[in-house]
């Protein structure tokens, strides 16, 4: 997949819910960067009751979806924000289109179910990452920014570790070393998929996921959900990314982390799959960028990921 270079054009999309008033600023923010942005039309709509929380209609969001793979001058498609409705999607995507047209793709939240379509059917590698209104221009904590420009521009290749920065503090529930294909995104959008037939591949995968605004009670359900449908059963590694606003506790978000790991601990112990918990990516801050669908190793001593491939090209011209 080609790196995206400096003076490409990117397109800015809206697959989920609406942020009509942030396109303009999130096409000035890629300006400012030394890109041309490219504003997708279904990114400045919002539909009406009883679904405003859509940016456009189905028709509209996977039409800007389409275009801005088939358009061979567009450098990477970005998302703009997350919320709902990435999932209407997935049936009446054209998976060989995007197999043709590999690119840069970036977006976390209501866009894994973008991300786990992509990987079972187009497979290249996407980008769980900070989106355009949601995180960059509500100015999340550096390295957010940096790190996906980086990522996404080829400058973090086969072999270099990706690192959670000092003022993080990634926790290893479960020691040890592990590779193999980095998977998952949304807890809860990994659990609503199970069964259909965009569900992820967690075989000889190490698995990622974090969510938001959910109660410890739901998100033991959702675990046990996935482990009763054999989503552990293949799983070499797990990272737990930022699990904020927990919901019924009275904790900040660094001390309300620590009440996971009792469930993590009876999921993954047994299994004897390393798992590294507290890791800054999802709707903490920073974000840190994800490759899904690259090979990894996570080594949870060190605290960091592998990357065992490279998951950009160079691109001449």
């Amino acid at each position: 997949m080609p790196a995206l270079k400096p003076g490409a054009k990117v397109a800015i999309v809206a697959p989920a819910s609406a942020a009509p008033n942030a396109s303009d600023l999130a096409a000035q923010w890629l300006e400012d960067r030394g890109f041309v942005p490219q504003v997708m039309p279904a990114s400045r709509k919002r539909l009406e009751a009883p679904y405003e929380y859509l940016a456009g209609t189905d028709a509209e969001r996977l039409a800007d979806l389409h275009a801005a793979f088939a358009a061979p001058d567009v450098g990477a498609v970005w998302c703009l924000q997350g919320g709902f409705g990435s999932w209407r999607l997935l049936d009446k995507l054209d998976y060989g289109l995007l197999r043709q047209h590999p690119k840069p793709f970036i977006g976390y939240s209501d866009i894994t179910a973008l991300h786990l379509a992509m990987q079972r059917h187009a497979g290249f590698v996407t980008f769980h990452g900070p989106m355009l209104a949601q995180d960059l221009l509500a100015g999340k904590r550096e390295p957010t920014e940096s790190h996906v420009l980086a990522m996404i521009g080829g400058q973090i290749g086969e072999g270099a570790w990706i690192q959670a920065p000092p003022d993080s503090w990634p926790v290893e529930v479960v020691a040890g070393t592990a590779s193999g294909r980095l998977v998952g995104g949304n807890l809860a959008l990994i659990a609503a998929l199970t069964g259909s037939r965009h569900e992820i591949d967690t075989r000889d995968a190490i698995l990622f996921f974090e969510d938001v605004n959910e109660a410890l009670p739901r998100v033991d359900r959702l675990l046990s959900q996935l482990a009763v449908a054999g989503k552990f059963d293949g799983v070499k590694g797990v990272v737990v990314g930022t699990f904020t606003r927990i919901l019924g506790t009275n904790m900040d978000d660094a001390q309300a982390q620590s009440l996971l790991y009792p469930l993590l601990l009876e999921q993954f112990a047994p299994r004897g799959i390393p798992v590294l918990a507290g890791w800054p990516s999802g709707h903490g801050e920073p974000n840190l960028t994800l490759p899904l669908g690259a090979r990894v190793t996570l080594d949870t001593r060190r605290a960091a990921l592998r990357l065992d491939q490279a998951v950009t090209t160079s691109r001449r011209g």
